[in-house]
C-alpha cells in the first residue's frame, strides 16, 4: 500500500486543497454474481460532521458527478450505555441523521446533486466504512474527525480505512477558506 499525499490539489471551483490518495491492489477479477444487488461503482463518502468530512463530501461530489457515478454519503451511529430513563427523549439515530442533514447543508447549501443518496447505518465508522468498502469504487474520507489528537495528519477512521478498505481510498484534508485564486506556478504561495 502507497499514500500519496499532494501538497495542494484544485477542486472544480479552483480552490486548494490538500488531497492524499491511498494506491491500493484491486479488489481482483470482477464478479457480476455478487454486484447485481447494489451500485458497485458507487462512490461512498464517510461523513461525522467535521470540516474535513464536508470537504471530502464536496469533492466526492465532483468526483461523481465527473465520472458519472452514484454518490452516496454515509454516516453511523452506535447506542452508548447510558441509563434508559436518561435518554427518553433522544435517539442516537437522529442524532446521526442530523448531523449528516447539516453536514449536507454545509457542503452544497440548498441545491444537493442529483442522485445524492444519505445513509444513517449502525455501527462504528472504520468497521462499517471498511465492509461498505467490498461493494463500491472509492470512499472518500475526511482526515481527521472530532475526536484525538489534533495534531496528527490521520484520525482513527481515515487511517483504518486506508489500511483495510478493499476499494480506492481518497482522504480530503479541510479546505482552508481561499479568498482569491491560487498562484499555479507557485504551489507553496
Amino acid at each position: 500500500m502507497r499514500a500519496i499525499t499532494l501538497p495542494w490539489a484544485l477542486d472544480s471551483q479552483c480552490r486548494r486543497s490538500r488531497v492524499t490518495f491511498v494506491l491500493r491492489p484491486t479488489r481482483g477479477p470482477y464478479d457480476p454474481e455478487g454486484m447485481d444487488s447494489v451500485d458497485s461503482d458507487r462512490i461512498i463518502v464517510g461523513v461525522d460532521g467535521s470540516k474535513s468530512s464536508v470537504s471530502a463530501l464536496r469533492y466526492a461530489a465532483h468526483l461523481a458527478a465527473a465520472l458519472d457515478a452514484p454518490l452516496e454519503a454515509v454516516t453511523t451511529w452506535t447506542a452508548p450505555l447510558v441509563d434508559p430513563y436518561l435518554a427518553v427523549d433522544w435517539s442516537p439515530e437522529k442524532e446521526a441523521r442530523d448531523v449528516l442533514d447539516v453536514a449536507v447543508q454545509d457542503a452544497f447549501d440548498k441545491t444537493p446533486p442529483v442522485g445524492l443518496t444519505r445513509s444513517v447505518l449502525h455501527g462504528t465508522p472504520a468497521h462499517t466504512l471498511i465492509e461498505l468498502s467490498n461493494s463500491c469504487s472509492m470512499l472518500v474520507l475526511g482526515s481527521r474527525g472530532h475526536g484525538g489528537f489534533a495534531g496528527l495528519l490521520l484520525g482513527s477512521v481515515s487511517a483504518a480505512c486506508a489500511r483495510h478498505a478493499r476499494c480506492p481510498v481518497l482522504i480530503m484534508h479541510a479546505q482552508p477558506e481561499l479568498s482569491e485564486t491560487p498562484d499555479l506556478d507557485n504551489p507553496e504561495a
